[in-house]
């Protein structure tokens, strides 16, 4: 491959990549719509902001759709861990706000 086809793939990725990341924030940003919802829900009638259960399963999930998908199942634990800790943050905002 010459340096100029090595370039111009190298574009061709990168804008794949650019592409892959604007959906992901699209896609969180939706979770968070989603979550905000719960949180709310959750602060109308009283309920824990964290559900250690329902976390359980979705890293026993997330983790089995890692494998599959050929992710490291450790990073999408992390990723999940990371996206509750901030979910679970805007459930006790919420609480505290009723």
């Amino acid at each position: 491959m010459s340096d100029e086809a090595a370039r111009a793939e190298l574009l061709r990725l990168r804008a794949s990549i650019d592409n892959i990341d604007a959906a992901l924030i699209f896609l969180l940003a939706e979770r968070f719509r989603a979550t905000q919802q719960v949180g709310h829900l959750k602060a109308d009638h009283e309920m824990p902001a964290s559900d250690p259960k329902r976390e359980e399963q979705q890293v026993a999930r997330l983790r089995a759709l890692a494998e599959e998908a050929h992710l490291d199942p450790e990073f999408a634990e992390k990723w999940f861990n990371f996206v509750v800790a901030e979910v679970i943050r805007h459930h006790t905002e919420a609480a505290e706000g009723r």
